[in-house]
């Protein structure tokens, strides 16, 4: 008997997509299944994991196991670890004969597990990877099956390889984009820019630990964040491409830069806490001791992008010295996006555009515009259409307040933009575009002044009228005011408000104050 399944296995904090509950039926279990890492039979109770299934055509399981439930401390900022890979979606078929002793009831879990039939683990385990490189195949290259079965979610992956058409789209909504991925977005992203730009054969990589190493990266953000998460990487992700797509640097960058740019892009928030960096060090928590207060997430996120690129081996064929500077240089990127060092590299960034001596032959000056291109993506938000570019404040605003709950539960300094009686998400916003977003994207547009640059200043005027009205409406009217205020005079408060939400800026700076201690919306890492 052919039975076909998928196997897409989502963390315990991530809901359960709609379009799945919908199916023609649905399981729910508790499961001890050593294929899936248990990791001790006390815990038991604490997994779950669900079946949808559909048998209209052909036995199709569609099978989620969701992760050990973790325990999380008071505080609540540790990351969490990583167990059998939860977001791999693979197209598994696996032919069972009647001399197998196999059914399809066999595949329906049991009390306590999942039965998979007489296959070993580690037999199972090379037919994981096997078909993972025959899936990755099928996607990336075109390729279609020889005997196609029916797949349960077959209709939303062929809308997700028709949004991939238009990724270099400003306008690309990455929040449908991994909701058609069932929450993959960054691995089908980067995958996919990657083999657009031809990397996997340039630099030889092995297709089945690329794709190994994108599904721990996508793991190791937690979706528990509200902003900086996997989604938020790979919006990051797309708007890399978007830069590296314009004329001065498509004709300079080499494919080592490329590959970098992006992979940076990917890596640059992993395994965020949800935290700042003054949050960190107040706490005394251990990343702040080990890298001694200075950009701590930054180093952090470098690093833990390294330890999964030795762990899947990914440049493990390149020479020794290549590798280990194509490290270095990624570490250099993830760094940059330090916002309290925005005045550092903005400063530099306008002297060389005053002196007209950028020159991209020069290997240097190409890795220092990339630098420019990855802080532009990390900050972009303000600059996407308002539809995108709310949803994105409404995200890191939550994140902001949550940190300051965490701050008044445990009687710690709240730190500012965290305090949600004492800030607005309009107040916040602005003050972020005036102090941080327009002085960068006024020196990029001067770098690279091209159609995208002006439809993103033009989205970020609009977008800072707009919460400058909202700013407008939110306030107790006075018995004085004759009649509401006009756009124009809402504009004009746009300074008072961005002060309010700055409470630590010099506001006679362009990106400073509260930069300085990374509460900035957002953004970079520390927010």
């Amino acid at each position: 008997m052919e039975v076909c399944y998928q196997l897409p296995v989502l963390p315990l904090d991530r809901p359960v997509p709609k379009h799945v509950l919908s199916r023609r039926g649905a399981i729910s279990f508790s499961s001890s299944s050593s294929l899936f890492g248990a990791p001790d039979p006390r815990q038991l109770s604490q997994r779950r994991g669900a079946i949808s299934y559909d048998s209209s055509d052909q036995t199709a399981l569609y099978i989620r196991m969701l992760g050990d439930v973790r325990v999380r401390s008071q505080v609540g900022f540790e990351p969490e670890g990583r167990g059998s890979y939860p977001y791999l979606c693979i197209d598994f078929r696996t032919l069972h004969s009647c001399s197998e002793s196999t059914s399809a009831s066999s595949l329906i879990p049991g009390p306590g597990f999942i039965s998979a039939g007489p296959v070993s683990g580690r037999r199972l385990r090379r037919l994981l990877s096997f078909q993972r490189y025959l899936h990755s195949s099928r996607l990336l290259w075109g390729t279609t099956h020889l005997n196609p079965l029916h797949i349960l979610d077959e209709d939303y992956i062929g809308q997700a390889k028709c949004m991939l058409e238009q990724v270099g789209s400003w306008n690309f909504d990455l929040f449908l984009f991994d909701r058609l991925t069932n929450g993959n977005s960054l691995v089908t992203m980067t995958f996919h820019l990657l083999n657009q730009y031809g990397l996997l054969e340039l630099f030889q990589l092995d297709m089945v630990k690329l794709w190994r190493f994108l599904v721990m990266v996508q793991e190791d953000y937690h979706s528990l964040n509200p902003y900086h998460n996997a989604v938020h990487a790979a919006d990051v992700t797309q708007a890399m491409y978007c830069y590296l797509r314009e004329p001065k640097l498509a004709k300079s960058l080499t494919s080592c830069d490329i590959l970098l740019g992006l992979l940076a892009a990917a890596t640059h928030d992993l395994d965020h806490p949800g935290v700042n960096q003054p949050f960190l060090i107040k706490t005394n928590h251990y990343l702040a001791k080990l890298y001694r207060n200075s950009s701590v997430l930054e180093n952090h996120h470098w690093r833990s992008a390294v330890g999964l690129l030795r762990e899947t081996g990914l440049f493990s064929h390149l020479p020794a010295e290549e590798g280990l500077k194509m490290e270095r240089q990624l570490g250099s990127l993830i760094l940059a996006t330090d916002i309290s060092r925005q005045n550092e590299y903005l400063g530099k960034f306008r002297t060389h555009l005053n002196q007209d001596d950028l020159c991209l032959s020069n290997a240097s000056h190409r890795h220092f515009i990339l630098q420019m291109a990855l802080k532009c993506a990390d900050i972009c938000n303000p600059c996407r259409p308002w539809e995108l570019s709310k949803q994105w404040s409404e995200k890191v605003t939550q994140e902001f307040f949550h940190q300051g709950d965490i701050e008044k539960k445990h009687k710690l300094e709240v730190s500012p933009l965290c305090d949600s009686q004492r800030n607005s998400m309009g107040n916040i916003q602005i003050g972020f575009m005036t102090y941080v977003v327009e002085p960068l994207f006024a020196e990029w547009g001067r770098f690279s002044d091209t159609r995208l640059s002006q439809t993103m200043l033009g989205h970020l005027g609009l977008n800072k009228a707009s919460w400058g009205g909202l700013v407008q409406q939110e306030r107790p009217s006075s018995p004085d005011e004759l009649e509401p205020s006009s756009p124009a005079s809402a504009t004009e408060s746009e300074p008072e408000s961005a002060s309010a939400a700055e409470p630590t800026a010099d506001t006679t700076a362009t990106a400073t104050g509260a930069t300085n201690s990374k509460e900035i919306p957002q953004g970079s890492k520390e927010s």
